[in-house]
């Protein structure tokens, strides 16, 4: 559900600055970084959990909880990154229309 919510985040942030229509998931969070809405180091993990949650949601019968667990343990702050990220771009968007 988390990564959904990136996802969706995502979406309505390129719909509602008219930029490129995504291709697939993690394509949405390559059109943000080529925006400077995401930082490249966070890219590549972006990328990632959108194709983690591909396998969750098409290839559920396939997904180990423990290797669920260890994402999560290691890559939580991805999320924060993420959110960051997202509010600091609407910061200075909304600083700018000023």
């Amino acid at each position: 559900m988390a990564i959904e919510a990136c996802l969706d985040i995502g979406r309505r942030l390129i719909a509602r600055e008219g930029f490129r229509y995504p291709e697939d998931n993690a394509d949405v969070f390559r059109v943000l970084a080529e925006h400077g809405i995401v930082p490249p180091d966070l890219l590549p993990r972006l990328i990632d959990m959108a194709r983690f949650r591909n396998v969750v949601v098409h290839d559920y019968v396939q997904v180990d909880d423990a290797i669920v667990y260890g994402i999560l343990k290691k890559h939580l702050g991805d999320f924060e990154a993420f959110a960051r990220a997202i509010t600091a771009y609407l910061r200075r968007s909304r600083a700018s229309s000023r």
